[in-house]
């Protein structure tokens, strides 16, 4: 479906009023303007998301990775995004977030060479993107472990299995985030001995809300 210049702008311009009370700047519009370019072109081929049209891919994967920012605070400086897939919700993050350094990581290799793409389409700076399991990264390079200030998941894979990876991930202090089933649907069964909590938060619109599971790292 075609979508005009000030169509987007304004869709993006709705999303930022509401979600970060505040207009986008020239420098975001752009960036998030090559990144639907880019993401439409490789989505035809590769299949990187359910998504097709740029009014669904605003909405539901931009704005939607600007909630996660609700819960990442200052001084938090290493961003891991695991199972970044198209870059969800990690680019939006970075682009909104600059100062913040963000780890992509993917296990499936096309979606490596995407991400790649896109970090050197858009010239973001501190974005570095790694290919691999995170079971298998963490094993092979321990020093992974406890690197990141925040962790963020969407739509990875089950929480149970998740979140024990994330929290390895982090610093002592460190904060996981992670999209949850949706509302009216049940809660995954989680670790006793893990300290978290769940939040639900109004989408686009207060038409719906989100659930997230937030985790501290002890």
């Amino acid at each position: 479906m075609p979508c005009r210049a000030w169509e987007f702008s304004e869709a993006l311009s709705r999303g930022f009023a509401q979600l970060l009370r505040r207009p986008p700047s020239p420098k975001e519009l752009q960036a998030f303007s090559r990144y639907l370019s880019v993401l439409i072109q490789w989505n035809r081929a590769h299949q990187l998301t359910g998504y097709r049209t740029p009014p669904e891919i605003t909405e539901k994967l931009f704005l939607d990775s600007l909630l996660f920012l609700r819960w990442i605070e200052p001084p938090a400086r290493k961003l891991l995004d695991l199972g970044a897939g198209a870059g969800i919700p990690g680019i939006p993050i970075k682009i909104v977030e600059p100062g913040i350094e963000v780890t992509l990581l993917e296990a499936r290799r096309r979606r490596t060479s995407f991400l790649a793409t896109v970090a050197r389409e858009l010239e973001l700076e501190g974005v570095q993107v790694r290919h691999g399991r995170a079971e298998e990264l963490l094993a092979s390079e321990p020093t992974l472990g406890g690197a990141f200030d925040v962790v963020v998941a969407r739509a990875v894979g089950p929480l149970e299995s998740i979140l024990p990876l994330g929290l390895a991930f982090l610093a002592p202090g460190g904060r996981f985030i992670s999209s949850g089933p949706p509302a009216g649907k049940p809660l995954p069964s989680l670790p006793q001995s893990i300290s978290y909590r769940w939040e639900s938060i109004p989408t686009l619109g207060n038409a719906m809300s989100r659930r997230f599971l937030i985790a501290e790292k002890s």
